[in-house]
């Protein structure tokens, strides 16, 4: 299934790239600051961060696409023991994000970034649950909407993702969802 996403938004990619009129690629890395909230979680935002690639995909002066590929930490307490978790577990969670933003301008350097987000369980933290279950699904879902500054090589943003499904998966009657705070620096080339 991973790999029929990553196909399919290559693809994608590959025919947006044919009809846009202004094509710019580049890097990003920043902060992130994470929350899972649900039962059974300490309910506070932990510093970790981000770094990946970008591309803007402009159709005209206004309108245009941002996909990205980045490597992004969140970090989870699990507050309560459980016969699968020990008490206090500490989980650092990696994920592949793939999101694909629409991006409008709203003045000459802002714009404005939405869009969707699909994220991609990179550890599964085995070694701290005590039966061997997985603690957390192997994908999130979410929705992203944030403000950028586009400088001519410089990009500074600030965005708010908020996951949508429930990715505990621990117990399917506790609903654990993600949100997060980015803010950081790309360069374009």
């Amino acid at each position: 299934m991973k790999k029929n996403i990553i196909i399919a938004s290559l693809f994608c990619l590959s025919s947006n790239l044919l009809i846009a009129q202004k094509f710019n690629i580049g890097l990003k890395a920043g902060a992130n600051f994470t929350k899972i909230e649900g039962v059974a979680i300490k309910q506070e935002y932990k510093l970790n961060y981000h770094a990946g690639a970008f591309i803007e995909l402009d159709f005209n002066k206004k309108i245009g696409i941002q996909p990205e590929v980045l490597f992004s930490q969140y970090e989870a307490q699990i507050v309560t023991s459980s016969t699968i978790t020990p008490p206090n577990a500490n989980y650092k969670i990696n994920y592949l994000n793939i999101p694909v933003l629409l991006r409008y301008k709203i003045g000459k350097i802002l714009v404005l970034n939405v869009g969707p987000q699909y994220s991609i369980l990179l550890n599964s933290n085995d070694n701290l649950v005590s039966s061997g279950t997985k603690a957390f699904k192997d994908g999130d879902f979410g929705m992203i909407g944030g403000l950028q500054l586009g400088f001519k090589f410089l990009r500074v943003y600030a965005r708010y993702n908020i996951g949508l499904n429930n990715i505990n998966d621990i117990s399917s009657s506790n609903n654990w969802k993600s949100q997060q705070i980015q803010a950081g620096v790309g360069f374009r080339f």
